[in-house]
């Protein structure tokens, strides 16, 4: 699968900007595409995806979260106000993000998280690795 780089969040292009990095295909039908936008929020970074997060779509969100942690960013939290399924593809995505992240000292934190997503998280015992807030503005205020 073709996924553009255009936009891709470099250090310099977190400052403030918001991100959207879409595929340039679209895998499956258009209900299963995923969108990922990323912004600069204090000295974190907020990732949003938006979609559906399954074995065609992990990539996508696997990058992103790649490249704030190869910028040095300590504290990422995940907007899943807008995602509509996780499977475990997705699941090992976050996983990988997080073990990374706290290798580094920093963190991933989840927020807002649909009950269906919630329930992949629950079924598997993940929600117990991750700090999960109930809303964004909740996560953000930690």
């Amino acid at each position: 699968m073709d996924r553009g780089s255009a936009g891709m969040p470099g250090s310099e292009s977190l400052g403030g900007e918001d991100v959207h990095l879409t595929p340039d295909t679209a895998v499956g039908s258009e209900d299963g595409r995923l969108a990922v936008a990323v912004r600069r929020v204090g000295s974190g970074v907020v990732v949003a995806p938006s979609g559906e997060l399954d074995h065609d779509t992990a990539e996508l969100l696997r990058e992103p979260l790649e490249r704030c942690l190869d910028d040095g960013v300590a504290r990422i939290v995940v907007d899943c106000s807008e995602l509509l399924f996780c499977d475990s593809t997705g699941l090992n995505v976050l996983l990988a993000a997080r073990m990374r992240a706290e290798e580094a000292g920093g963190a991933v934190h989840l927020a807002a998280m649909r009950p269906a997503v919630a329930r992949v998280f629950e079924i598997t015992g993940a929600e117990i690795v991750f700090r999960v807030h109930a809303s964004l503005d909740e996560a953000l205020a930690e």
